[in-house]
């Protein structure tokens, strides 16, 4: 653990801890978690970038099935390829420990649900939301007809305003009745 916080000054350390919900160690354990993916050629330069590809073989993001969508919501990359920075990773890690909020998760939870980036959830995001939950297999896909009442039966109970989707506050407002959103929109290292 020497070698971890040598390479992380007690300065930029310090930093994080106040720009995020993460405690020294975890921000530590993240610094290490991150540096081992970063190629050898790579730790040289200043802001590193580790692509999509190899956050996903991270362990608590292999399973998820929101996976991609975690990274492409997490990554301030140009290229919107969802590659991260050690501060994307540690934006991700915050939003996703226990000591965040109902209203920060909340927040990224709709972003990463929000498949177009359009501000709603729409019936499209609705039924990729469903498929990804479901897995989009022939043996797990639910039938037309299922889906269109199960995305029915989502927006009579979410779209307050009733013009067809679900907006930011419509989805908070769904969260804050459910008691088991925050414990279960976690990742930990």
């Amino acid at each position: 653990m020497g070698a971890t916080a040598s390479q992380l000054p007690k300065d930029l350390l310090s930093e994080y801890q106040e720009l995020t919900f993460l405690t020294k160690q975890e921000i530590l354990l993240a610094h290490k978690r991150f540096t081992e993916l970063v190629t050898r050629e790579d730790r040289t330069s200043a802001v590193t970038r580790v692509p999509m590809e190899k956050i996903l073989t991270l362990p608590e993001l292999k399973s998820n099935p929101f996976r991609k969508r975690i990274c492409h919501v997490f990554s301030t990359s140009e290229l919107k390829d969802g590659s991260l920075t050690f501060e994307d990773f540690l934006d991700l890690l915050s939003a996703f420990s226990d000591s965040a909020t109902l209203e920060i998760k909340s927040h990224y939870a709709f972003r990463i649900f929000d498949f177009d980036d359009d501000g709603t959830l729409d019936q499209a995001d609705l039924e990729k939301l469903v498929n990804c939950l479901t897995g989009d297999t022939e043996d797990t896909r639910l039938t037309t007809e299922e889906m269109r009442q199960l995305i029915s039966n989502i927006l009579e109970e979410s779209d307050i305003d009733k013009d067809g989707t679900v907006n930011l506050s419509e989805f908070q407002h769904v969260i804050s009745r459910s008691p088991d959103f925050v414990s279960s929109f976690k990742i930990v290292l």
